[in-house]
């Protein structure tokens, strides 16, 4: 997911540079980044309304108590290798109804959380998570250190800390599971920075071009990620059960 596109990977140059005015080019960036942030705290507000109202309608306890609920889990990842995958090939319009209909899908698999934490500690995390968020995703769009290779790094502690998360299905060690949301919480902090960064970058390369709208969906995509991610890890480490 991460590497959906990378612009210090490609060879091309940005032509949508060439002959531009610096003012016109900033302001171009402004309009770009603005929407993928839209896009992003949209989704991110239907899922949060999604889940709170599935959670209080009581179908969620009912269903989730069911085999119906690993659909509902992993429904979410179909959605996100859907539009990995098929990225070149669907229309704009297409990745759109799918960003909506993966928020929509997510809303119903973290309605659990309602069932598990009090509102209040889910409230608190929010807050808090928002808040780091934006300081981050600030830094990694100003900074002028390169994150490319951090990023790399950060990557593959995310596969190494899903790896750790299977195995801790069936050991089910409690001073495993703190460890391991303690350690995601740092992991999609950092790709919060290197995403925000991606994600400016790609602006030179599909500036004026068909590619546009679809950039701009999957990098809110990818935040949308880094923020549920982020959120998920820190409520489990620091939550107040019900």
């Amino acid at each position: 997911m991460q590497n959906w596109s990378d612009p210090r990977t490609t060879t091309a140059s940005p032509a949508a540079s060439v002959g531009v005015p610096r003012a016109a080019r900033d302001a171009g960036l402004r309009s770009y980044m603005l929407s993928v942030y839209n896009y992003m705290a949209s989704g991110v507000l239907l899922t949060g309304i999604v889940a709170l109202l599935f959670a209080s309608s009581g179908f969620a306890a009912q269903v989730l108590s069911t085999p119906l609920r690993w659909v509902i889990m992993f429904a979410p990842l179909g959605f996100v290798m859907a539009m990995s995958f098929g990225l070149n090939r669907m229309k704009t319009s297409t990745l759109q109804t799918l960003y909506w209909a993966f928020a929509v899908v997510m809303g119903l698999s973290m309605s659990s959380i309602f069932l598990v934490f009090t509102g209040t500690s889910i409230a608190q995390t929010f807050f808090a998570v928002a808040a780091a968020f934006m300081g981050l995703s600030l830094w990694g769009y100003t900074t002028k250190k390169d994150l490319s290779g951090f990023g790399t790094f950060l990557i593959m502690g995310v596969v190494g800390l899903f790896v750790a998360m299977l195995l801790n299905l069936f050991i089910q060690s409690t001073a495993m599971q703190l460890a391991i949301s303690a350690i995601g919480v740092l992991l999609f902090a950092g790709l919060t920075a290197y995403d925000t960064q991606k994600i400016k970058s790609m602006y030179a390369y599909v500036a004026g071009t068909d590619m546009m709208g679809k950039v701009v969906i999957m990098g809110a995509l990818n935040l949308y990620l880094d923020f549920i991610n982020m959120f998920t890890f820190l409520l489990q480490f620091m939550g107040n059960r019900e």
